[in-house]
């Protein structure tokens, strides 16, 4: 009997396979817990969120932070994700070198309507195992957004958020760690 064993790769090893051409940016490729996954192509109602959330953030919070729009970041769980956006601490400068890490990311965020299960369920959990504070899912099915806070791990060691709020389209919800920043979910949602 033949026993099949997948081939996971490090963050090391995934750069090396794009240094190398074996991967390209146009491959829309993501490594998540060692394993490469194929990224979904965007529709307009995703295009349409994500660009104005990235607009909305940027406005607010000016050069406090870094907001980063469909850009990596690195994650001790083998895992270099492309969240739609991530606020980090610091300006673009401080990641020429290298992409955000668990300890620069003040919020992640991901717009999903197609991905809406596996952004509810493997990224909630890869998030959480690597201690990203704040987690939110632009729900574009269900019109709302999900706001996740205080990562954990359960007894039978899986990982998950304590909190869990909704807002809706016609509501607005504090940017985390930014007490002033009120972001207008209506300039959001299409």
């Amino acid at each position: 009997m033949t026993v099949i064993t997948k081939k996971r790769f490090t963050i090391d090893e995934y750069h090396k396979l794009i240094e190398l051409g074996f991967l390209k940016e146009q491959d829309r490729i993501e490594l998540i817990r060692g394993e490469l996954i194929e990224m979904t192509a965007k529709g307009t109602p995703h295009t349409f969120a994500t660009t104005r959330l990235c607009r909305q953030l940027d406005r607010l919070l000016g050069d406090r932070v870094v907001v980063r729009c469909q850009e990596p970041i690195i994650l001790p769980s083998d895992s270099e994700p492309e969240p739609d956006v991530v606020i980090a601490h610091g300006n673009e400068i401080d990641y020429l070198a290298n992409h955000p890490f668990p300890k620069d990311i003040l919020l992640i965020v991901e717009v999903s309507d197609s991905t809406l299960n596996y952004d509810q369920t493997t990224k909630l959990s890869l998030y959480a195992e690597d201690g990203i504070a704040n987690y939110w899912i632009v729900n574009l099915n269900a019109r709302q957004l999900e706001c996740y806070s205080l990562p954990y791990q359960d007894a039978q060691g899986k990982y998950n958020y304590l909190n869990k709020q909704i807002y809706l389209p016609n509501q607005s919800v504090t940017i985390p760690q930014f007490q002033d920043a009120i972001l207008d979910l209506s300039k959001i949602f299409p």
